[in-house]
C-alpha cells in the first residue's frame, strides 16, 4: 500500500510559489508539490508530468519543505550563470565592448595580446581557448584570412610569381 500524501501545510505557499515562477524548474518545484496534494496524481504520475525521475520529485517535494519552514535556502539556477562560465553573458558583452574598443573601427585584435585585459576586467584566469568561445558567442569573427606568413620574404615571392611556368600548355 502506498503512503499517503504529505504537505497539506505547504498548499498555499506552493500555490503562491506556482503564481510567481519565473523559471520552468521554479514551476516544476511547485507542481511536484501541488499535483499530488489538488489532483490526487501519483509521485510517479507526478513525476512524469514534470519531466523528472521519481526520486527526483520526491527530493523537489522535501525541499520545497524544508525551504518553507526555513531549514534550508533555494537553491541557485543555473540559469543564472551558465555551466562553467566565467560571467553572465551581460558582463561578457559589457568586458568584451571595454577590450575591444579599438577594434570596432577596423583596428586589428590579436587574441593573445588582449588575454591579460579581459582576464583583469573579470578578476579570473582564463583559457585561451575560452576567449575565443566568448568572441564567437558575442558575434565576432575572423574576417580576413592571412595572406602571407610572417617570416616569409616578399621579394622571393614577387620573384616566384613572375618566374614561375605555366601549369597547362594549350594545344
Amino acid at each position: 500500500m502506498a503512503r499517503p500524501v504529505t504537505g497539506i501545510a505547504y498548499l498555499g505557499d506552493a500555490r503562491a510559489f506556482r503564481d510567481n515562477a519565473k523559471t520552468a524548474e521554479d514551476l516544476r518545484l511547485a507542481l511536484a508539490v501541488l499535483l499530488p496534494l489538488e489532483q490526487g496524481l501519483s509521485i510517479q504520475q507526478t513525476a512524469d508530468i514534470i519531466g523528472r525521475s521519481v526520486s527526483v520529485t520526491c527530493s523537489m517535494r522535501t525541499r520545497f519543505g524544508r525551504v518553507i519552514e526555513g531549514l534550508q535556502t533555494v537553491p541557485q539556477h543555473k540559469q543564472e550563470l551558465r555551466n562553467r562560465a566565467h560571467a553572465d553573458l551581460l558582463t561578457e558583452a559589457r568586458v568584451l565592448d571595454e577590450v575591444l574598443a579599438n577594434a570596432s573601427t577596423g583596428g586589428v585584435v590579436i587574441i593573445p595580446r588582449l588575454k591579460p585585459a579581459i582576464e583583469a576586467k573579470l578578476g579570473k584566469s582564463i583559457a585561451l581557448s575560452g576567449i575565443y568561445r566568448m568572441l564567437a558567442r558575442h558575434g565576432w569573427r575572423k574576417l580576413a584570412p592571412d595572406t602571407r606568413h610572417p617570416q616569409g620574404d616578399p621579394v622571393a615571392r614577387e620573384e616566384w610569381k613572375k618566374n614561375s611556368p605555366a601549369t597547362w600548355i594549350k594545344s
